[in-house]
């Protein structure tokens, strides 16, 4: 890790801030719980969360492993299990929404990228609407589930931290919490804010990131109905918290024009980012070649992908891991930048951040495309 002076564009003054793009200065710690929503018929969630952890007191712990398919799993070369969480203040609690029918773990590098800079981060797997659920949830069921899936998590984070004998306890800073979603859990995002398929916006919602995420639902490569597959001008003008909507100028699946007409119908915001990722598609935002790729240094090959439930992983691997394509490492490096500076700056105020936000940063890092207002 590097410190850097950044000038902020907020006020001009020089702040010492680290480098987004690499490893904070915490060691990582990951734990796994499932709550249960009582207010909800018993409905169960799983939810990983990762932490920050001072240096020295994640030495001797194990490793934190991440399960996929029976014993296969990725193991973190970053995060370990159940370390005792960093003392002395309490850190900002950041909620990432996985995509429909997708895992919860399927932006971990972003996830123990923005643990190491501080940050709590809490993702709960959408009990009906992921890789798991069998039967799944009607497209609008799903839906309606989700703004109170994230509600509920926040519910139980803070109560954890409450909590004097948690392992969490004294941890989480209830003031403001930040949500990051990718594809259907952008839409949960922005939902976060500004209310969706039934459920109000929650007040404590103080940042958010969609990426990828359906504004028209004529914009997609599916043909989801229902009134909950997009959002209504209306919607989007009630947003009234910093916003920054990542999109991939490759993807097909959900088109980036979406993000144009977010942008421009988020119009309460103090800040609004538009942020595409030139040779992105839609799957460069999850880990699909971590795990495709495991999957062969294993000696599974792509035909007995099927029998282990990863056949959805056969055509993103394809398009997005093989080839000349745009290179995900890439796609991180740039997506860990704008979201680690953007909550930073947006959630704790770091100043110093507003530096990698500026149309003058983007401008030297040729695969961005950057609009701010």
């Amino acid at each position: 890790m590097i410190a850097v002076a950044a000038c902020s564009s907020d006020s001009g003054s020089t702040e010492l801030v680290d480098r987004p793009d690499e490893l904070g200065v915490f060691a990582v710690g990951h734990t796994s719980f499932t709550p249960v929503d009582a207010s909800r018929g018993d409905r169960p969630l799983l939810v990983d969360v990762w932490y920050p952890v001072d240096p020295e007191e994640a030495i001797g712990f194990d490793a934190a492993t991440y399960p996929l398919a029976g014993p296969i799993a990725l193991e973190s070369e970053v995060a370990v299990e159940e370390a005792p969480a960093a003392t002395g203040e309490l850190r900002k609690l950041i909620i990432f929404s996985h995509g429909y029918g997708g895992i919860n773990t399927a932006s971990l590098g972003l996830m123990e990228k923005l643990a190491s800079h501080g940050f709590v981060v809490a993702s709960p797997e959408h009990t009906g609407n992921a890789q798991s659920s069998d039967p799944p949830d009607e497209f609008d069921v799903a839906a309606s589930n989700r703004v109170p899936d994230v509600s509920f998590v926040i519910d139980t984070m803070f109560a954890r931290s409450e909590d004097p004998s948690d392992l969490l306890s004294q941890l989480v800073d209830a003031s403001g919490v930040g949500v990051v979603g990718h594809s259907f859990g952008g839409m949960t995002a922005i939902g976060m804010a500004a209310g969706w398929a039934g459920a109000d916006a929650d007040p404590r919602v103080a940042a958010i990131v969609p990426i990828s995420a359906v504004i028209d639902a004529e914009m997609q490569s599916d043909e989801r109905a229902g009134p909950n597959a997009g959002f209504t001008a209306e919607q989007l003008s009630s947003i009234t918290v910093p916003a920054m909507l990542v999109a991939g100028s490759e993807d097909v699946d959900v088109l980036p024009a979406n993000n144009t007409i977010a942008f421009q119908q988020i119009t309460a915001s103090p800040r609004v980012y538009k942020l595409d990722i030139l040779g992105a598609n839609h799957t460069h935002f999850a880990n699909v070649c971590d795990i495709g790729n495991l999957l062969l240094d294993l000696g599974i090959d792509q035909s007995q992908w099927p029998a282990l439930g990863a056949e959805a992983l056969l055509e993103p691997y394809e398009t997005t891991c093989t080839g000349d394509v745009f290179p995900i490492d890439e796609v991180n490096r740039l997506v860990d930048i704008y979201v680690v500076s953007f909550f930073a700056r947006h959630l704790r105020d770091q100043t110093g951040y507003g530096s990698y936000l500026t149309t003058t940063f983007a401008n030297t890092e040729p695969a961005i495309e950057l609009e701010v207002k």
